[in-house]
């Protein structure tokens, strides 16, 4: 008996000792701890990885990883500006005669793809082979495919002949169905190439633009465009356990695809193959960190000396696992599990204080990084409108300038977005060529008085109709049915009201509004635009005559026909960024500030907190992830992570005790009866 006891005894210490070695609340393996793996989260996986079609952010941050491309932005210089990465140097540029304009890509030569059984195509035994500008030919041509729908065949089609090419693709497979059934590179080399995509040798590539286009260059920065083998298209169609190559990338960027359980987890581990590793001697400019930035970069810690020409990337692991609620994840942030977070606005008043971090969070060595988002948020006129559009005249101007004087910016991101956003004097964000942070909107100012003026000036005093002799009524379409979008909506209104204008809100769903819109059933409406490259023409445009929701079902859902401005528009569309370029931006900021087709609201603001072991943190604020330039000290992550997380044993302690002190005299009154 006494000898079982004892054993009992011992079992009891071991598992008491196991228990509290494993009090741990830590994800993450042990064997992790010393390595360079930066932990992110997510909350839906994408719906594609495919790079001719993702558009997501969330896919983005993948592919952006996976895809290299011929061209990249400077990590740290503001405004925005181009780099070579897989291209050797930026491409040569030249005006042609007939109303094109020719740019010569050349790529670096010994490039190589990641390791992947899909080369296995080229022969037993390929684990990879050589990036040739036939991979970029070939990613052009998908994107003019009907059958890849791509979301950016509009600014494609400036590609001399790319429509032609999707023309002859469509009717070849209408007309034979047997041409259907062929490998894609061989359907596209019986109807190709494309007219202005000319391939020479290896690694030229000339492309024939309209000239009216420049910006196309800024595509050349994104995954839609990086060369993608033909031997992945063709080896993941899902068959027989392969996946789909929508979730299986294969490129020649500084990141692998490793793991994707799209339910919980995916992993992107360092390429080794990337030309970054195998060639640092080539310093080249996307593979080494910069030497050069912004105003303040410096003193942010940015340019440190140990960093400046390193060879990327510092980061050897990004392990993405899925949270779907915000507290657990920033509480997880909180505990040092996740390198970065969002502010979550449960927790705002408690971490921003007057615009910057909490005494609490600087205390625990967490930073705050705010980028403006090239976007602009605005309510709109429909221009087409009798009585707030053109129709009206020099009545209908005042009385939107006069709306337009009422409308505090400022508290509205005070009140709704936790004062996240920079109040918009024009549509162009920081961060763009032609912004000029001493502009101020004459129109922008809140001065009620002025704005009654101008109300009488229109013809409506107090703003009464002359024509019932009540209140101006107006409609404000909306797509938001939600309580909180009704109280954001109902702030706008009531700053009309101070006018006497009486401004009914119509909200419905997305659907509904949208149909509104093709009938121009419509007075006033919010809208927003989040640019798809950093150039002042991705922001001008939306008020162009040609981008007109009437008139080409385009962005300009305002209506706006202006000749003067679409004369300046096309002028400041082909201007390189110079005085010039400037003088013509003001001269169309000019009109618009008159003409009132707009009332700008805020740039948005995102607002990221990073640990205090992550290093080189600059935000892009746009979908362009820049992971391969960040650094971290994985020693004091390990030791902060072990100072926030200690183990409370004592509720152990008690609750091993109470077992003892239960259980033991029980076996020996067990052990007695069985005697």
């Amino acid at each position: 008996m006494k000898s079982l006891a004892k054993r009992f005894s011992k079992r009891a210490l071991f598992l008491f000792v196991l228990l509290v070695l494993a009090c741990t609340n830590n994800p993450y393996p042990d064997a992790d701890s010393d390595k360079k793996i930066l932990y992110r989260s997510y909350v839906e996986a994408p719906r594609t990885l495919d790079p001719a079609v993702a558009y997501t952010t969330n896919a983005h941050a993948i592919t952006g990883e996976v895809y290299d491309t011929l061209l990249e932005y400077h990590y740290l210089k503001r405004p925005y500006e181009l780099i070579p990465a897989l291209a050797a140097a930026l491409p040569e540029v030249m005006t042609l005669n007939d109303g094109w304009t020719s740019y010569r890509f050349e790529m670096r030569k010994g490039l190589l793809y990641q390791n992947d059984p899909c080369f296995e195509l080229d022969g037993p035994g390929h684990l990879t082979r050589e990036v040739v500008m036939e991979d970029v030919a070939f990613e052009l041509m998908r994107l003019a495919d009907p059958e890849v729908n791509s979301p950016i065949v509009e600014p494609m089609s400036n590609i001399q002949g790319f429509q032609d090419f999707s023309a002859r693709l469509m009717a070849r497979r209408e007309a034979d169905p047997a041409f259907s059934e062929q490998p894609l590179p061989l359907q596209y080399a019986e109807v190709g190439p494309i007219e202005g995509a000319k391939v020479e040798g290896r690694y030229t590539l000339t492309l024939r633009v309209s000239t009216e286009y420049p910006q196309i260059l800024y595509w050349f920065a994104m995954p839609f465009t990086a060369p993608v083998p033909w031997e992945a298209v063709e080896y993941y169609d899902g068959d027989e356990g392969r996946p789909s190559f929508s979730d299986h990338p294969v490129g020649a960027g500084p990141y692998v695809l490793s793991e994707y359980d799209k339910q919980s987890r995916f992993v992107l581990e360092a390429n080794p193959n990337w030309y970054g590793v195998l060639h640092p001697e080539w310093k080249a400019p996307a593979a080494t960190y910069p030497s050069e930035g912004a105003p303040g970069d410096f003193e942010a810690g940015r340019l440190d000396p140990e960093m400046v020409g390193q060879p990327l990337p510092f980061i050897e692991r990004i392990e993405f696992s899925r949270e779907k609620e915000s507290i657990p994840l920033f509480n997880k942030f909180l505990q040092g599990y996740y390198d970065a977070a969002g502010v979550i606005k449960e927790s705002f008043d408690k971490v921003i204080h007057e615009g910057g971090l909490s005494d609490s969070m600087e205390e625990s060595g967490i930073s705050l990084e705010k980028s403006v988002q090239p976007s602009i948020f605005y309510i709109g006129f429909n221009m087409d409108d009798a009585t707030v559009g053109s129709e009206g005249g020099e009545r209908s101007r005042k009385l939107r300038q006069a709306m337009s004087l009422v409308v505090d910016t400022d508290e509205y991101t005070r009140l709704f977005s936790n004062g996240r956003g920079v109040s918009a004097q024009s549509p162009l964000p920081p961060g763009l060529f032609g912004y000029d942070p001493e502009y101020v909107n004459p129109y922008r100012l809140i001065d009620l008085e002025r704005a009654r003026e101008l109300l009488a000036e229109a013809g409506y005093p107090d703003g009464i109709d002359p024509e019932t002799g009540r209140p101006l009524e107006l409609t404000f379409d909306t797509q938001d049915t939600s309580a909180q979008g009704r109280l954001r909506f109902e702030f706008f209104t009531r700053a009309w009201r101070q006018l006497g204008i009486n401004v009914k809100i119509e909200a419905t769903n997305y659907n509904q509004f949208q149909e509104k819109v093709r009938n121009g059933a419509y007075q006033l409406f919010m809208w927003g635009w989040i640019a798809d490259y950093p150039d002042p023409e991705n922001f001008l445009f939306l008020l162009s005559s040609e981008m007109s929701r009437s008139v080409s079902d385009g962005p300009n859902t305002a209506n706006f026909q202006n000749p003067e401005y679409d004369e300046l528009y096309l002028e400041m569309k082909g201007l390189p960024n110079g005085p010039r370029r400037q003088e013509v931006i003001g001269e169309m900021l000019g009109i618009l500030e008159e003409e009132r087709p707009w009332i700008e609201l805020t740039h948005s603001e995102a607002y990221s907190l990073f640990h205090k072991w992550l290093k080189n943190v600059k935000t892009m604020g746009m979908s362009t992830p820049m992971t391969k330039y960040r650094d971290l000290d994985h020693g004091l992550r390990a030791q902060k992570r072990e100072a926030w997380n200690r183990p409370v044993l004592w509720p152990i302690y008690v609750g091993s005790a109470l077992v003892v002190a239960l259980v033991i005299p029980g076996i020996f009154t067990f052990m007695r009866e069985r005697q």
